[in-house]
């Protein structure tokens, strides 16, 4: 199996607080990074959304480095981004897939009607789902 596609193992506490966050940023995209290793995410870390547009999201540089720091402080790392749609699907927009790249985990958060995330990856040029596994 490609490791690409390999289960998400992700702490109920991490799915739970991008969740909120997402709720909380609505009707605005929430997003943030997420810091783990080969075997999951260990800490979803929250920045600020420099975006304009209520459907579109900008990490701040400041936070992302930030994270940077404190995933290499845990000897982790920064393995991906979560961001929401609140008024859509937890999939792929074409804007998500023009910024997509290769080896980072996508975490999309769908805080409506049923709250839910849903994780992906690029290959071969497209989002392939990644099976989230909560811990």
């Amino acid at each position: 199996m490609d490791d690409r596609l390999a289960p998400l193992a992700v702490p109920g506490a991490v799915i739970d607080a991008v969740l909120a966050h997402a709720a909380a940023a609505a009707p605005r995209e929430a997003c943030g990074l997420l810091i783990g290793d080969r075997d999951g995410v260990r800490r979803a870390v929250p920045a600020r959304n420099l975006a304009r547009s209520p459907t579109r999201y900008e990490i701040a540089p400041e936070d992302h480095f930030a994270a940077i720091r404190a995933a290499r402080a845990a000897a982790l790392e920064v393995i991906g981004a979560y961001h929401s749609h609140p008024g859509g699907p937890a999939e792929p927009s074409p804007t998500d897939r023009a910024a997509a790249f290769d080896g980072f985990v996508f975490v999309i958060a769908a805080p409506a009607p049923a709250p839910h995330l849903r994780a992906w990856a690029l290959v071969d040029g497209n989002f392939a789902e990644r099976p989230l596994v909560r811990t």
